[in-house]
């Protein structure tokens, strides 16, 4: 695992740049750095409004006595979505929108679910809950 990561560290930031240098060849200079500090504004906004609704939703059903399991996912995924955004770069845009959408948001909540479900099974994420007496 910790190869995959060095190898995705090191590529990751080659992509971007080859992102950039293509669609500035396309559209031209000026016009990428405004889309890029364009889809920086707008998700800074779409993050903020897609946190506020899940926190408000993560109050209401803590309220009426229930565990926001699903809105805690959403959370997640906003965070991430949201930093993803304000780092400059066309596949880190992406991703963040792809997180910031409702209805793909739910696939990337999917494969958390997975994730953390075989980490728990393999024993490599414990939960630990502690009740009060």
């Amino acid at each position: 695992m910790p190869k995959y990561f060095l190898l995705l560290l090191l590529l990751f930031p080659l992509l971007e740049v080859i992102g950039f240098i293509l669609v500035s060849q396309i559209i031209g200079i000026w016009p990428t750095i405004i889309l890029i500090v364009f889809s920086s504004v707008f998700g800074a906004w779409l993050a903020k409004r897609e946190g506020l609704q899940a926190i408000r939703l993560a109050q209401m059903q803590i309220n009426q006595g229930q565990m926001p399991n699903q809105v805690m996912l959403d959370g997640l995924c906003i965070l991430f979505g949201g930093l993803a955004l304000l780092i400059p770069g066309f596949i880190t845009d992406i991703l963040g929108l792809l997180l910031l959408i409702p209805k793909t948001r739910a696939v990337f909540k999917a494969l958390l679910i997975k994730w953390f479900s075989k980490l728990v099974r393999n024993g490599q994420f414990v939960v630990i809950n502690r009740r009060p007496f």
